[in-house]
């Protein structure tokens, strides 16, 4: 395809991206919807969620994508607002309402679940995310490790009583 073909079809690069990154975020976005959510407690939701996020992010492609919207942005940073926009913000958006839902619910009790959501992904990627970007290969054992500590410090934190 030539270039003047994908500028047709999207009409500068930063459109392009903003695309592609809409594209791979819906593989992830499906977790978030209620009727994909795994069933079970909250702690085999919450860690097979924290599974879904570290699957998602440590996929060779996703790695390759990240590091090409960080250079593209080093020459047009509105390109990192853009992912930002259309990937990671709409992420958070998506898992906050559902945190807002399962403390509706009464399985949770979060004040605010945007940042809450923020601080769940976080422990889950751990130093694994940095390991990631630099080469280091994460066991499944490790993985593992993570996602437990993440999932019991979150619930440890925002689980109502008798939900931990």
């Amino acid at each position: 395809m030539s270039k003047v073909t994908i500028y047709n079809q999207f009409g500068d690069k930063r459109a392009l991206f903003t695309a592609a990154v809409e594209c791979e975020c819906e593989k992830m976005r499906g977790h978030f919807s209620m009727d994909a959510m795994p069933q079970g407690t909250i702690r085999e939701r919450m860690t097979a969620i924290g599974e879904a996020i570290f699957a998602f992010l440590f996929r060779p492609e996703m790695m390759q994508f990240e590091r090409r919207i960080a250079a593209e942005t080093e020459a047009d940073p509105a390109i990192g607002l853009a992912f930002l926009e259309a990937g990671p913000w709409r992420m958070k958006q998506a898992f906050g309402a559902w945190l807002a839902h399962e403390t509706e619910a009464g399985e949770l009790a979060i004040a605010d679940p945007m940042l809450a959501a923020e601080q769940f992904v976080s422990m889950c990627k751990g130093m694994g995310d940095l390991e990631r970007r630099f080469g280091a290969v994460v066991s499944p054992e490790e993985r593992d490790r993570r996602i437990a500590g993440a999932v019991d410090v979150f619930l440890a934190a925002y689980a109502r009583a008798g939900n931990r």
